[in-house]
């Protein structure tokens, strides 16, 4: 991988949500998805988010990655308190610290892998022949390197994960922020995409948050917060010894 995609920024970066509520519908039909949630994320650590499906652990990461306002409490990235932010330069903080990795994978079924990844450096200004030999570097560091013309269809399911976290990380993010992203992968190739992720945090330095129902990843995550019923019920750091 190039050295701008290897080497994220050295100064300690963090992420916090402080007494973060909200609620989705009106009336009757209002249901408090998150209820007074607060948790700061450090770098050089893979935190798993656990819980049930309608814990508030999906909805929590589209907050933390300024996809989604809070009703009540805030959300700061790298310095900055989300809220008071415009639409324009949250969308900034979005595209310069932030990596996104789906269970959807998310990538154009009419493009190939490099020009997947090609898509988000040059929507953040970067020229055709610089995308692409930062694309080819993302890819080649991932182990496609025998991949990088194929599309979607193409690809392994585990392929085409890791063509999305090379374009996660295409402009060099200190935060991945990740929805289930082993939930449609079998067993090898979720375990590949597990320690992909992990690596990024523990060799990198990044901060590296998952969401997910899988249990395998606990045994490759630095701390496990647990949610249920949209509230954080256990918060555990260092925890692998007690689960080999």
């Amino acid at each position: 991988m190039s050295e701008a995609i290897l080497n994220p920024m050295q100064s300690d970066a963090t992420l916090i949500a402080e007494h973060v509520a909200i609620s989705f519908g009106t009336g009757s039909v209002s249901n408090k998805v998150l209820n007074d949630v607060s948790v700061e994320f450090k770098r050089g650590q893979l935190t798993l988010i656990l819980g049930p499906s309608g814990s508030g652990k999906t909805t929590l990461l589209s907050i933390l990655g300024c996809l989604l306002a809070p009703d009540e409490g805030r959300v700061s990235v790298m310095g900055r308190v989300a809220h008071t932010l415009s639409e324009g330069e949250a969308g900034e903080i979005r595209r310069r610290h932030i990596g996104f990795v789906f269970q959807a994978f998310r990538l154009f079924h009419a493009l190939n892998a490099v020009e997947n990844v090609m898509v988000a450096l040059r929507i953040n200004g970067h020229g055709e022949k610089r995308a692409r030999e930062s694309a080819v570097a993302a890819l080649q560091s991932l182990g496609l390197e025998d991949k990088l013309h194929l599309r979607p269809d193409e690809l392994s399911g585990g392929e085409r994960q890791r063509v999305a976290i090379a374009r996660a990380l295409s402009n060099n993010p200190t935060i991945i922020l990740a929805d289930e992203p082993t939930a449609s992968l079998d067993s090898r190739s979720g375990d590949q995409i597990a320690e992909i992720l992990f690596s990024l945090a523990a060799d990198q330095n990044r901060l590296v948050v998952v969401v997910s129902h899988d249990h395998r990843w606990i045994k490759r995550s630095h701390r496990m917060i647990t949610m249920t019923d949209g509230r954080v019920i256990e918060d555990k750091l260092d925890h692998r010894e007690t689960v080999r």
